[in-house]
């Protein structure tokens, strides 16, 4: 698997992606420019010690990263890897879509997110995360975990079930079988 972080702003957040990314034996792609140097004090009590330890490439531009990538990549829904593109704006989440080993999924600057003229051409490699309450968007590292920690899962045969219909049946299959009782899922997030 494969981080990529467009430009990203905050220096906490590219750090915590890459102690993820060590410990999850991940490469992460930074595109510039960034809002940080690589030198911040910030990024490095982020990524702690394992910052060195990181595979770390970086790249001029968004176009660069295509130039160099584009050989590895296939569109959505063609064999091969894929570049996906996460964002509040799109249809499918990231239950929906199927990952690859060594796919890329791509994060937008925290102020702006991923520009729409990257987007646009892209819809079909646009995911999102499930959100519920007033809300715009997540945290970038914390949405960079839980989709990276979800692909993984998914990858690996785990299975999440999102649909509420589901995750009720699952708790009264699990309850019959076990002795004791699982909480009630009540849906929008929420277990009571």
């Amino acid at each position: 698997m494969n981080i990529v972080l467009h430009e990203p702003e905050i220096p906490f957040n590219t750090g915590a992606i890459g102690r993820t990314c060590v410990a999850t034996e991940t490469a992460l792609h930074l595109i510039k420019p960034y809002g940080f140097e690589l030198t911040d004090k910030y990024l490095k009590r982020a990524g702690m010690d394992y910052w060195s330890k990181l595979s770390l490439t970086e790249y001029a531009s968004y176009e660069v990263f295509l130039q160099q990538n584009r050989e590895n990549l296939s569109a959505a829904g063609k064999a091969g890897r894929k570049l996906w593109f996460a964002t509040t704006k799109a249809e499918q989440t990231y239950a929906d879509v199927k990952f690859g080993p060594d796919d890329y999924i791509m994060f937008g600057k925290e102020s702006a997110g991923i520009p729409e003229e990257i987007l646009a051409p892209n819809k079909d490699a646009c995911i999102r995360i499930p959100m519920w309450g007033d809300i715009r968007s997540l945290n970038l590292s914390n949405a960079g975990n839980i989709k990276f920690y979800v692909s993984k899962l998914l990858r690996t045969r785990v299975v999440l079930v999102l649909n509420t219909v589901d995750i009720q049946a699952k708790i009264e299959k699990v309850s019959n079988e076990r002795e004791h009782v699982l909480p009630e899922y009540t849906g929008g997030g929420k277990v009571k």
